[in-house]
């Protein structure tokens, strides 16, 4: 397939059972790659499950249920064409996992279609508090997603069926709500259409005489038309930031038999081409990349926007995985974070959230907990003004600067050099209860000399790293010789003080070698080294102080020739 029209990509969200299914489904089956023979197979299948009314959710699930059982799936099967593009949808509605990869589909959708059904009784479940519908809609505009189209679904099954004066009812309550997030409902397409009957999706409905059809009111004009597809064609084609350094999160990484370790995700920024050094980060592992195909073809360069895979040499699958992010080694590569100050704002938290609480962060197609571990001050949602510094909590309806710590290696961007990569979503409690935007993340330098390690670990006292010396056995030196008895005294002490001396010298190495990217990590065996060092310390201070008093003591004629033998039952 060449590239002669544009690709753009779809997420299509609403609350469950608001007939989003059915509405890709046909879609696809209309407009899709989908051959005449799959289509055959899959409606005769829906016969005799005796499903027959729901063959286009059924092609739908047909390809999810494959998906989840690690089935191979022909991108085109999840791709269909307008007359203007080639659109391919991120995730398809109604999978296991749907809210997390709706999420990280979103941060990569060029325009989301919003699903609400007419049915008494289902829109108001969806539109309600608890309902996705609210939810998706709100997560769309967090992650970016700035363009959204309005499917007024199951118009069939409205009292009296078409019924205007319903449609008119919901596209005022769904008008009102995306306000609020702040979509401008001017620029949102409304259309009535029913995903099962067809109507008004690829053409004109004659049921529904009343609609005149939408408009959208732009900068550079209106733009009119019936039907969703054409709605579809209307949505603006995004920039594209090709001079930006590459930036590509994967959103999946596969072993293909014959051909290696393919990773799969969208070009954010920047241009993938075959022979290019990458590095993914935050693992900082550098490898060339192969080949690059979109739609099983070879591309010699992908573009933002494209989701594509790519061939890279010498890496294995294990090595890779969702998250990470892919970037040019020679530009301005992509490093991980060890923390980052972001802006949040809580959106619906039971509670109030201070220092210390974890929650899962979806920032691209990461998906890890972190910690807040700094709430540096409230601010006005508005204007951005400091109202509380240091607060001690926050509330949902708050504004807030705050430090965030990943739990594990994460690679993010300042949300204004890199959009896609600096906002994120904050979940807990399997709802979305804050969202924000990175302002500045703190590198991590895999390569670069790692900071000294803490002055305390679980309490244990650390060397100082910079005094590592080799054992010294002139310690034992004295002015004044004790003497016979006391010299083989100290013979016998002597002994656990080199070892002492050794395990210092040995757990300084150790140390250095531990204290990754300036995180610092004591194991369990680095522990109980440290207590092993700690006692034998001991024991030289004693045998030190053990050495002055039978310095002095030589010098009164004193007998310790008892010492020996406790000595000899110590050890």
């Amino acid at each position: 397939m060449g590239k002669e029209k544009t690709h753009i990509n779809i997420v299509v969200i609403g609350h469950v059972d608001s007939g989003k299914s059915t509405t890709t489904g046909h879609l696809i089956y209309k407009c899709g790659g989908i051959d005449k023979r799959t289509i055959e197979k899959f409606e005769k299948e829906a016969q005799e499950m005796g499903k027959g009314s729901f063959k286009y959710a059924w092609v739908l699930d047909k390809l999810k249920a494959e998906r989840e059982r690690g089935i191979t799936i022909d991108i085109a099967l999840w791709k269909f064409e307008t007359a203007k593009y080639y659109v391919t949808i991120i995730d398809a509605p109604g999978h296991r996992d749907f809210i997390k990869n709706m999420i990280t589909g979103t941060s990569q959708a060029d325009c989301a279609v919003l699903i609400v059904a007419a049915g008494t009784g289902e829109f108001e479940a969806g539109i309600s508090k608890n309902g996705q519908t609210r939810e998706h809609a709100l997560l769309a505009f967090t992650l970016g997603v700035k363009q959204l189209i309005v499917g007024v679904n199951k118009m069939d099954s409205t009292e009296p069926p078409y019924h205007e004066a319903r449609y008119e009812e919901i596209k005022k309550e769904v008008s009102s709500y995306i306000k609020k997030i702040g979509y401008n409902p001017a620029t949102v397409a409304f259309v009535p259409i029913s995903g099962w009957h067809g109507d008004n999706m690829l053409e004109p409905s004659d049921k529904m005489p009343w609609f005149k059809g939408w408009t959208i009111d732009r900068k550079d004009g209106k733009v009119e038309g019936k039907c969703l597809i054409e709605a579809l064609d209307a949505i603006q084609p995004p920039s594209r930031p090709t001079e930006k350094p590459l930036r590509l999160p994967l959103q999946d990484v596969y072993k293909i038999g014959g051909i290696g370790t393919v990773p799969v995700g969208r070009v954010e920024t920047g241009i993938l081409k075959p022979g290019m050094v990458v590095v993914f980060a935050p693992a900082a592992i550098t490898t060339e990349v192969k080949s690059v195909e979109m739609h099983h073809e070879a591309l010699q360069e992908a573009m933002p926007g494209d989701n594509v895979g790519f061939n890279v040499k010498n890496v294995s699958v294990k090595e890779l995985r969702r998250g990470y992010v892919a970037g040019d080694s020679k530009n301005c590569p992509p490093k991980g974070a060890s923390d980052f100050t972001a802006q949040v704002i809580v959106l619906n938290h039971p509670g109030q959230i201070s220092n210390g609480y974890t929650p899962v962060l979806d920032c691209h197609t990461a998906h890890i907990a972190c910690k807040f571990a700094e709430i540096k001050e409230k601010c006005d949602r508005r204007t951005g003004k400091t109202t509380e510094v240091e607060p001690k909590s926050i509330k949902s309806g708050d504004a807030a600067i705050v430090t965030l710590v990943p739990t594990k290696a994460l690679c993010v961007e300042s949300f204004q050099e890199f959009p896609p990569l600096g906002r994120f979503a904050v979940r807990d409690m399997r709802q979305t209860v804050a969202v924000g935007v990175i302002k500045v993340p703190q590198r991590v330098y895999p390569r670069s000399p790692p900071r000294p390690p803490s002055p305390i670990a679980y309490g244990v006292p650390i060397p100082n790293v910079e005094s590592v010396s080799p054992p010294n056995r002139s310690f034992f030196a004295g002015d004044i010789d004790p003497g016979p008895t006391s010299g083989k005294l100290l013979e016998k002490f002597e002994l656990p003080y080199l070892l002492s001396r050794f395990v210092l010298f040995f757990h300084r190495k150790e140390f250095r070698r531990k204290d990754d990217g300036g995180e610092f990590k004591i194991e369990l065996l680095s522990l109980l080294e440290v207590l092993l060092y700690e006692t034998l310390l001991l024991y030289a201070i004693i045998t030190k102080l053990l050495k002055i008093v039978l310095n002095i003591s030589s010098l009164f004629l004193l007998d310790w020739s008892f010492l020996l033998k406790l000595d000899s039952d110590i050890l």
